[in-house]
């Protein structure tokens, strides 16, 4: 009856889905290698465009074993063309403890022996005007409980409004072709996923972010009831996703990846920079590394399994700084970073957007 109770003020249908979670909604019967096979196709599609894309620089793969069961392969690109560091990832791993940030979040699962497989990416690039990037999709089952999430996130330095219109359209198309309500949630879902409460910032422009898909109820699974995510989840209503649509949505997404960020790269690559511009982009390291230690649960998560610390903290960038009380200059280019591109907006419908690029010549 704990289902019951909670859920009650919500509706009745959500009562009567939360009592019984996931009876009606089950995996494929091959659902653990599907998912496996899936990620680590885009590890090696992902890794192959970005050697193409750098021209130079070659992943290193090492392979591992977790100890209480599974493993995976990490593969880092160092001091390339483009690239200064980057590093996807892949991992499956299964045991018979959960670790206390998934029981907190599905506490049917408790006592399940479990698994979980994903692919991670995090790029950080050379030029300041080539934004670092963010990749990852997982999926995870326990006893009567399992769901798919992921996403991807674009954090520029000296950003340029169609470059953030272009990594949000290709991510929208692909979440489209499974149902085109879903990125009315996903994208202020990364808004709120990817925001630093310390900083009262957001880690960079967003893109999608969505977790504990398992094919019932809302579409919004987060912690911010009173969030704009929450509140459009609300009005669109109860959904009935199967396990296909949801595989389907994480190799649309993955797939979608590529397409996204590496015209990013032609158009800012051979851009000219300063000494200036590279110590912002450090600082603004800076806040990437604060999110990805202070907030991220996919590094927490990592950490309580007992993973691999090297790859769960490969995310880091290789160089940052910090600088205490920094403030950019008025009506810079970099104070229309964080008057602007560290907010929450609506890239597409919101006109004013364009005077204020204009203005800093982060419009083209």
């Amino acid at each position: 009856m704990h289902h019951l109770k909670v859920f009650f003020k919500e509706s009745k249908i959500q009562l009567i889905l939360s009592s019984s979670p996931n009876q009606a909604i089950l995996p494929a019967k091959n659902s653990r290698e599907r998912a496996k096979k899936l990620v680590l196709g885009l590890q090696d599609e992902i890794c192959a465009g970005l050697e193409t894309i750098d021209g130079e620089g070659k992943f290193l793969e090492e392979s591992w074993q977790r100890p209480e069961g599974g493993g995976g392969r990490s593969r880092v690109l160092k001091d390339g063309k483009i690239f200064e560091q980057g590093g996807v990832n892949f991992s499956e791993v299964h045991g018979n403890e959960l670790p206390p940030s998934i029981i907190s979040q599905r506490p049917e699962a408790k006592g399940h022996s479990w698994f979980a497989t994903g692919t991670s990416m995090v790029l950080h690039p050379k030029n300041p005007y080539i934004p670092t990037v963010h990749l990852n999709y997982r999926y995870f089952e326990a006893g009567p409980v399992w769901w798919f999430g992921g996403g991807a996130d674009l954090t520029p330095f000296y950003p340029y409004l169609s470059d953030t219109r272009h990594f949000h359209s290709c991510h929208k198309a692909a979440c489209d072709t499974i149902n085109k309500d879903l990125h009315k949630v996903f994208k202020p879902w990364c808004d709120e996923y990817f925001f630093l409460k310390h900083r009262n910032e957001t880690r960079g422009v967003g893109g999608i972010f969505y977790d504990y898909q398992d094919g019932s109820g809302l579409l919004y699974k987060g912690q911010n009831a009173k969030g704009k995510a929450s509140q459009i989840s609300k009005e669109l209503g109860h959904y009935s996703l199967n396990w296909e649509n949801l595989f389907s949505l994480a190799k649309a997404c993955g797939q979608a990846f590529l397409p996204s960020y590496e015209p990013i790269i032609k158009k800012r690559k051979n851009q000219q920079f300063s000494t200036k511009e590279r110590d912002f982009q450090l600082y603004r390291r800076g806040r990437y590394a604060e999110f990805n230690l202070v907030w991220d649960r996919g590094t927490i998560f990592g950490l309580q399994t007992n993973g691999r610390t090297e790859s769960i903290l490969m995310s880091l960038p290789p160089l940052a700084r910090w600088e205490y009380g920094y403030k950019p200059e008025n009506n810079s280019r970099e104070a229309l970073l964080t008057d602007l591109f560290t907010k929450p907006q609506d890239w597409f419908t919101d006109k004013s957007l364009e005077e204020r690029c204009l203005a800093h010549q982060a419009l083209d």
